[in-house]
C-alpha cells in the first residue's frame, strides 16, 4: 500500500515536473497544447456545455472525438470557466500521480523481497518525458495508459477480480478504441489461473458482464451518432495513412517498439528481459498477459496504422507497463549491495545509468514540448484567430487541422481530414475529389499547411500566412489560408 507521505510526494514531483514543461513552453513561445487534435475536445467539451449537444460545430451531431470520456471530463474545466490548458494539465498532474502510486505499487508486489526499491519506481515513471509530454498534452493519451497499467496490474493479484477488470477494459474503451485490446489478455489470464472449467467460465462471466456494461452503450453511442459502431476517427485516420501500411510489416512493428525505448525504456531494456524470462519461468501468467498487450498493441498500430508522429503518442500508453516491468527486474536482479564485486557494479551502474539517462531525456522532453507548442500556437491558433477576426460570419472554411480551428475560429467548417465530416474518408488523400466536394459546398476559405494539397493550392489568392519560424525550423511549413475559387 503507498503511504500518504508517498502520495504526497508524487503529486508535487508530478506537479513541478508539468509546470517545468509549461514553463519551458512559455519561454519559448506560450503555453497551449502540442497538437491540434487537443482542441477537438475541447470544443466537443464547450459545446456539450453550453449546447447540450455532442457535436463539433453546433447543431451538427458527430463521433469525431476518439475519447469521449475525455471530452467530458474536459467539460469539467468548462463549467467552471477554467483555462482549458490549465484544466487539462492539473488532469494530468493528477493521472501522473496515480500512475506512480499504481506502478511503486505493482513493483512492490512483483518483487516482495525488495519493498525499498517500489517508491522509486514511482519518481522514474513521473520523470520520464513521455509520460510528462502526455501529461501536458490536453489528450487522453497518460489517462489510457493509467488504466491500461491498471488492468494489467490486477491481474497479477493473488485473487483476481474479473467484474473489475472487465470494468476497467470498458472504462479504457471510453478513452480510447484500442483500450479492447485489453480484454484478450485480461481473458486468458483469468482462464488459465482458473482451478477448472466451471470456475473459469465462471470467471469470464463476470468479466464479460463488466465489460459490456461499457461496451454496450460506447456502441450505441456511435451508432446514434454517425450510423457506425466505432468513432468517425477511427476509420478517418486509418484512411489518411493507408499509403503507410505498403511499408514492411517488420519494419512498421519495430518503429512502433521502439517508441518504448526512446528514454530512460532503452537503459531499462536488458532488465525488462530477465523480468520477462523469470516470469516465464515461473509462469506469473499475469506479467506474461503484460508482456503479451504490449506485443499485441504494437501489432495492432503496424497493421492498421504504422504512424509514430507526436513522438509515437499512440503506442505512450503502453510506456508505463514497460517501465514498471522493466524496473522491476532491475530490482529483482541488482545486487548494489552485494559483498561480491562484479554484481555490486552491475548494479549500481544499471541504477546510475537509469537515472542520468531520465534526467537528460526530460530535459530534451521539455525542448521538444515547448517547440511543439510554440508551432500548434503559432500556426493553427494563429490561423484560427485570424480567421474569428477577418472571415465574414457565415464564411465556410475547408481545413486539414481543425481543432484550433474549431475552438476559436466561429466558423463551420469541411473537415478535410474526415473527423467530423465522414463522407471525405473515401476521397482522403483524392484532390480533384475534394476540390468537386469544396466546389459542391460552396467553400469560402480553405485553410492548409504550405504544400499539403499542391492541386487545391495551386493559384488560389492568399488571404493570411503565419509566417511564424516554429514549423519550419523543425522541417516544416507555414500555414495559410487562401480564398477558394471554384475548381471546375
Amino acid at each position: 500500500m503507498t503511504t500518504l507521505r508517498a502520495w504526497a510526494v508524487y503529486f508535487l514531483a508530478a506537479a513541478g515536473a508539468v509546470a517545468i514543461y509549461l514553463f519551458t513552453a512559455a519561454g519559448l513561445f506560450r503555453t497551449g497544447f502540442p497538437l491540434d487534435d487537443a482542441w477537438i475536445h475541447q470544443t466537443y467539451a464547450r459545446n456539450w456545455v453550453q449546447t447540450g449537444e455532442w457535436a463539433f460545430q453546433p447543431g451538427e451531431p458527430s463521433a469525431g472525438s476518439t475519447s469521449p470520456l475525455w471530452s467530458a471530463l474536459m467539460a469539467g474545466g468548462q463549467v467552471l470557466g477554467i483555462d482549458p490548458v490549465t484544466w487539462s494539465a492539473g488532469l494530468g498532474v493528477l493521472t501522473l500521480t496515480g500512475l506512480a502510486a499504481l506502478g511503486a505499487g505493482a513493483v512492490r508486489r512483483l518483487v516482495p523481497e525488495k519493498p525499498g526499491w517500489a517508491f522509486w519506481a514511482g519518481l522514474v515513471l513521473i520523470g520520464e518525458w513521455h509520460l510528462v509530454w502526455a501529461a501536458g498534452s490536453g489528450m487522453e493519451t497518460l489517462l489510457a495508459g493509467l488504466v491500461s497499467a491498471w488492468v494489467l496490474v490486477e491481474l497479477t493479484a493473488r485473487r483476481v477480480k474479473p467484474f473489475w477488470i472487465g470494468l476497467l477494459c470498458g472504462i479504457g474503451l471510453w478513452l480510447r478504441p484500442d483500450a479492447l485490446v485489453l480484454a484478450a489478455p485480461a481473458a486468458a489470464v483469468l482462464a488459465v489461473t482458473a482451478s477448472g472449467v466451471r470456475p473459469a467460465a465462471g470467471r469470464l462471466a463476470a468479466f464479460a458482464a463488466g465489460l459490456l456494461l461499457f461496451l454496450l452503450p460506447y456502441l450505441g453511442l456511435n451508432l446514434a451518432l454517425s450510423g457506425e459502431t466505432w468513432p468517425t476517427t477511427f476509420y478517418a485516420k486509418q484512411a489518411e495513412y493507408a499509403a503507410a501500411r505498403g511499408l514492411p510489416l517488420f519494419e512498421r512493428l519495430l518503429d512502433q517498439v521502439a517508441v518504448l525505448f526512446i528514454g530512460v525504456g532503452l537503459a531499462l531494456l536488458p532488465w525488462l528481459l530477465v523480468e520477462f524470462v523469470s516470469a516465464w519461468r515461473e509462469r506469473r501468467w499475469g506479467e506474461l498477459a503484460a508482456f503479451a498487450w504490449v506485443g499485441l498493441t504494437a501489432a495492432l498500430f503496424a497493421l492498421r496504422l504504422p504512424v509514430t508522429y507526436q513522438h509515437g503518442r499512440y503506442m505512450i500508453p503502453a510506456v508505463p507497463i514497460v517501465l514498471i516491468l522493466g524496473f522491476a527486474g532491475l530490482a529483482r536482479a541488482a545486487r548494489t549491495g552485494s559483498a561480491r564485486l562484479l554484481p555490486r557494479v552491475i548494479g549500481r551502474a544499471g541504477v546510475l545509468l537509469a537515472g542520468a539517462v531520465l534526467a537528460v531525456f526530460f530535459a530534451l522532453g521539455a525542448r521538444a514540448f515547448a517547440s511543439d507548442v510554440a508551432v500548434i500556437e503559432s500556426e493553427m491558433v494563429a490561423a484560427a484567430r485570424w480567421i474569428s477576426a477577418n472571415a465574414e460570419p457565415d464564411a465556410l472554411v475547408a481545413a486539414h487541422d481543425i481543432g484550433a480551428l474549431g475552438y476559436y475560429g466561429g466558423r463551420r467548417i469541411v473537415d478535410l481530414a474526415g473527423l467530423v465530416s465522414p463522407e471525405v474518408v473515401p476521397i482522403l488523400r483524392d484532390e480533384l475529389a475534394l476540390a468537386d466536394l469544396m466546389d459542391a459546398r460552396e467553400v469560402d476559405l480553405f485553410m492548409t499547411l504550405r504544400g499539403w494539397y499542391p492541386a487545391l493550392e495551386a493559384g488560389l489568392p492568399v488571404l493570411f500566412e503565419t509566417g511564424a519560424p516554429f514549423s519550419p525550423a523543425l522541417g516544416g511549413t507555414n500555414l495559410i489560408v487562401y480564398e477558394w475559387e471554384r475548381k471546375n
